[in-house]
């Protein structure tokens, strides 16, 4: 399966005993959206709903921090999942949230994830059938998987300041970036490239073709041959940059989970203004 499935491609699976589709939205605090409540509304057949806003470690001092992998483990048992499936992940959110799930799943070693490309709205633009409710699933053993890929924490980030090893790509828009003011930041991690989620995506909200994404990143001063670690608020929109790289063949970034939310409330840590490109 590849990481990029199409609805028709979709469409023809439903049902297969394999296949698992969890829905993966999660909205901004303050859209006056509920995740949960629009998915017991309407849904792709056969979908479980994630949860993915309460899929995190709330232990850790990283704000909306990856679950541990007991944690991981456990949300896979109560849906059903298990390892191996084929699963393909959709939202149907501004943030494209789906891409955080995906960067979950393929932490935790699962093999063959895929993102829904449009999610949820290009599903029902299209007229394809949509269920509504919430049906049960059979709980499902599911071992504590390994962590397969890294992650960044605030020291790293701290010290790729001053080795330059990595290049930092911030997924935020460009006002918040550049600390405009009404923007509600200071700005962004000294030395970042900017690339802003929404301009890996089409109108119609899938993906842009691999060799556009990887011309966004040029664009932007990123040298896709070296390191990369990608940022935003809160680690969510990161990961649509994160998911747009595997695309176009760059499968070794690193995700800052902290974020803007953990780096920006400390005082001590460097902050830089203005737009870089």
């Amino acid at each position: 399966m590849d990481k990029l499935v199409s609805t028709e491609w979709l469409a023809a699976r439903l049902g297969a005993q394999d296949l698992v589709i969890l829905d993966a939205t999660m909205h901004l605090p303050g859209s006056e959206r509920d995740a949960q409540a629009e998915f017991a509304q309407r849904h792709i057949p056969g979908a479980r709903f994630l949860d993915l806003a309460s899929f995190i470690d709330p232990a850790s001092s990283v704000p909306k921090a990856v679950p541990t992998p007991a944690q991981f483990a456990e949300r896979m048992r109560e849906l059903g999942v298990t390892h191996g499936s084929r699963i393909v992940l959709y939202d149907d959110s501004a943030i494209r949230s789906a891409a955080r799930a995906w960067f979950l799943f393929d932490h935790a070693g699962e093999p063959d994830v895929a993102i829904l490309d449009g999610g949820l709205g290009k599903w029902v633009a299209e007229g394809r059938e949509v269920d509504e409710g919430c049906a049960d699933h059979a709980p499902r053993d599911y071992a504590e998987p390994p962590q397969t890929r890294a992650i960044a924490d605030k020291d790293d980030m701290l010290a790729n300041l001053d080795s330059g090893a990595a290049q930092v790509v911030d997924a935020r828009d460009a006002a918040r970036f550049a600390g405009e003011e009404g923007s509600g930041s200071e700005g962004h991690i000294p030395g970042a490239a900017n690339v802003p989620f929404g301009s890996l995506l089409n109108e119609d909200g899938t993906y842009r073709s691999p060799g556009a994404i990887r011309a966004r990143f040029e664009a932007a001063g990123v040298d896709l041959d070296r390191p990369v670690i990608t940022s935003c608020n809160s680690g969510m929109t990161a990961c649509v940059l994160l998911f747009g790289l595997e695309l176009a063949g760059k499968d070794d970034a690193v995700l800052y989970d902290g974020s803007w939310m953990e780096w920006g409330a400390d005082p001590d840590t460097p902050k830089e203004s203005g737009a870089r490109n």
